[in-house]
């Protein structure tokens, strides 16, 4: 029986733990990271582990990273980008409504033109193009698109591609264009600390995480853990800066399990519907960049911060592309998550009104 739960406290999840499936995953991501430090990739440890994943899951090897070991990682990541939370930060939250209202839209405009382009030029079948066509949400999509008996294949596909396309790009130009240091340094030690708060924010996180998981709210584990560092930062309960070492190991389990998606798929049917994903990603980047000027007309933020918060990927690998960088990983996180409840109610109203039109 599949288990459901957010973090799956059982015996079988821990066991995969020092499965060989496991096993594989590190024995291919550690020298990938190395590799790609040693070439100075920007955010290594991140891209080696994900592209020598892929290869290997593509070549039909079986790899997989327990659902446990991935929780604990995205709860780690959470407390980290959650340290940036202040009291300052309320003063700007005002600004993030119309930020909010242009995700909207560039969410809406997003599913309008590339469906019609993905039905036009790839063939696909309209709801199969709708569910292609969103910038993000590939998990709760796939469960929608299961039961709209849409083509899964051609939507995971097309989600896929997206990702990987993003995650391997955007590094690469924020740090070509983008002139800072970036903020993980594997020598930073941090001291002084009361480990008592690390334990008070973690049980916190975990009584969020479990509550906004049961009302439904999108990416749990770092919503719940956000909310819950900001809580008791704000009201100077509990802080712990975690060092970002740690990040390093983040990095490379995030950037495996994106590799591991590709588990049970083959380079053929990856490749047929390469080219129409490419381009599509191609007018998502377009439409997200668009959407960032405007909001750039609007708010006072670093042009690279705005273009990240409306970049088509993955929520925790955009957030961690934030920390890297230093660019507001609260504020991109939260337009991500925002961006993530907007697509889950947009696109079954968009479903519900293409089934009155048929039935008319």
């Amino acid at each position: 029986m599949q288990n459901n739960q957010v973090i799956p406290f059982n015996k079988e999840n821990f066991q995969q733990i020092f499965s060989k499936a496991f096993l594989l995953v590190i024995v291919i991501s550690i020298p990938s990271a190395l590799i790609a430090e040693y070439l100075s990739l920007p955010l290594a440890w991140f891209l080696g582990p994900m592209l020598s994943t892929s290869i290997t899951s593509l070549m039909g090897f079986q790899i997989k990273i327990p659902r446990i070991v991935l929780s604990a990682i995205l709860i780690l990541l959470g407390l980290y980008i959650g340290n940036y939370i202040d009291k300052d930060l309320f003063e700007q939250i005002h600004d993030w409504a119309f930020t909010s209202m242009i995700m909207l839209i560039y969410i809406l405009l997003s599913i309008i033109i590339v469906s019609k382009y993905l039905q036009k030029f790839s063939n696909y079948e309209k709801k199969t193009s709708i569910f292609s066509a969103a910038p993000g949400a590939l998990g709760p999509l796939m469960i929608l698109a299961e039961d709209q008996r849409t083509d899964l294949s051609h939507v995971a596909t097309a989600h896929l591609i997206r990702l990987i396309i993003i995650v391997t790009v955007f590094p690469f130009f924020v740090n070509s264009f983008y002139d800072v240091e970036p903020v993980i340094n594997t020598e930073e030690i941090i001291k002084n600390q009361n480990t008592m708060n690390l334990i008070i924010l973690i049980f916190v996180s975990l009584i969020f995480i479990f509550l906004f998981e049961k009302i439904k709210i999108p990416a749990a584990l770092l919503s719940g853990t956000l909310f819950a560092s900001g809580i008791l930062q704000i009201t100077d309960m509990a802080s712990y800066q975690l060092s970002s070492n740690i990040i390093d190991y983040c990095l490379l389990i995030l950037g495996a399990s994106v590799g591991c998606r590709f588990a049970n798929k083959t380079f053929n049917e990856i490749s047929k519907n390469a080219f129409h994903s490419f381009v599509a990603t191609l007018l998502l980047v377009l439409l997200g960049l668009l959407a960032a000027y405007v909001a750039s007309l609007v708010i006072d933020k670093n042009i690279f911060t705005l273009i990240l918060s409306y970049c088509p990927g993955g929520i925790y690998e955009v957030a961690v592309i934030a920390i890297f960088f230093d660019l507001d990983p609260e504020f991109v996180s939260f337009h991500h998550i925002i961006r993530l409840l907007m697509i889950l109610f947009i696109v079954p109203v968009i479903l519900k009104i293409i089934r009155k039109k048929t039935q008319n």
